[in-house]
């Protein structure tokens, strides 16, 4: 097995947990599976950088003295909104020659001024897609997604979602076991499907003002499988149906509809994830009532079927 160098790009402003969370993951795989990964980082001139919350990062050497790498990383962070003009140079220049070319949050921001997102689909910081898409409009911007992946280049969303990209990296390369594995050994349960979006329906949506409405999101967390139409819940929150949807969505910036489509689709995720509990009972649990309607869900929204998601993302038993 040839040995991949990964090579992570530092910079002033740098967000450190852009770096450290994917160097994680792949010196994980390399304890697995040793001879796997060479990770290299390097900043411009090699002198040590200061992160956006002012840890000081040591890299091994300047860009220009850098390995070829198999996988370039560049990470986010403030730094990527002002970047050195010789970065993304840099980074223009050496970009098209990896074999994997992968950003973490606002490190798209930096391959998009390098021009080396124009016609690709890409993701990043859900708070910076609208800049994205405005500054470089060759570029196709997916603000829900924690990842995305358009051929040889890989795009996360923000922070933590670095971590689910990288797990998918590793499983590529070597496989679901040693991916499992690291994300165990990190405590990330389970890794994310690139298509599911950066939010939980709780943190996508904003909490209600006024305290019915804030009831009634609480209710639909807690009773997935209830009736959970509009009337019943215009009706818990004391309001006509009509003026029930026009206020939910205007205070927490989606319709109701929407918001019982993510809260149920989160719970039969969770109980696929941490249960033995079949799909019938599963669909029923969560609402769908039958396994076909969950079936239907789970495509559209992560492009997988139950028994696929489980599969892939359930973790496996720990041996004793």
């Amino acid at each position: 097995m040839a040995q991949r160098t990964v090579l992570v790009v530092l910079f002033d402003a740098v967000q450190s947990l852009d770096v450290t969370g994917p160097v994680e993951v792949f010196a994980g795989a390399e304890r697995h599976v040793p001879g796997s990964y060479r990770i290299h980082t390097a900043s411009l001139d090699g002198r040590p950088v200061r992160s956006s919350s002012g840890l000081t990062l040591v890299p091994d050497s300047p860009l220009a003295g850098a390995p070829a790498p198999h996988t370039l990383l560049v990470p986010g962070g403030e730094g990527t909104r002002r970047a050195d003009p010789r970065l993304v140079d840099w980074v223009r220049g050496h970009g098209p020659d990896a074999a994997r070319l992968v950003s973490v949050c606002t490190g798209a921001i930096l391959l998009a001024e390098a021009g080396l997102l124009d016609g690709r689909r890409a993701t990043t910081h859900w708070a910076y897609c609208d800049k994205l898409a405005r500054d470089h409009p060759s570029v196709e911007v997916h603000a829900e997604p924690v990842y995305v992946r358009d051929g040889e280049v890989a795009t996360s969303a923000g922070v933590t979602c670095g971590i689910d990209l990288t797990l998918a990296l590793v499983e590529e390369d070597l496989g679901r076991d040693v991916a499992l594995s690291v994300a165990r050994h990190l405590v990330v349960f389970l890794r994310r499907p690139g298509n599911q979006a950066q939010f939980s329906a709780q943190l996508a949506a904003q909490t209600a003002r006024r305290e019915p409405l804030r009831d009634v999101q609480q209710w639909i967390t807690e009773h997935p499988a209830d009736d959970l139409s509009v009337e019943a819940l215009a009706a818990r929150a004391r309001l006509s149906p009509r003026h029930f949807a026009r206020a939910f969505r205007a205070e927490t910036g989606t319709t109701p509809g929407r918001y019982v489509d993510r809260v149920r689709l989160e719970h039969a995720r969770r109980l696929l994830e941490d249960t033995a509990d079949g799909v019938e009972e599963i669909s029923r649990a969560s609402g769908y009532g039958t396994p076909e309607a969950m079936r239907r869900a789970f495509v559209k929204a992560l492009g997988a079927a139950p028994a696929e998601y489980r599969r892939r993302f359930r973790p496996a038993p720990a041996t004793t």
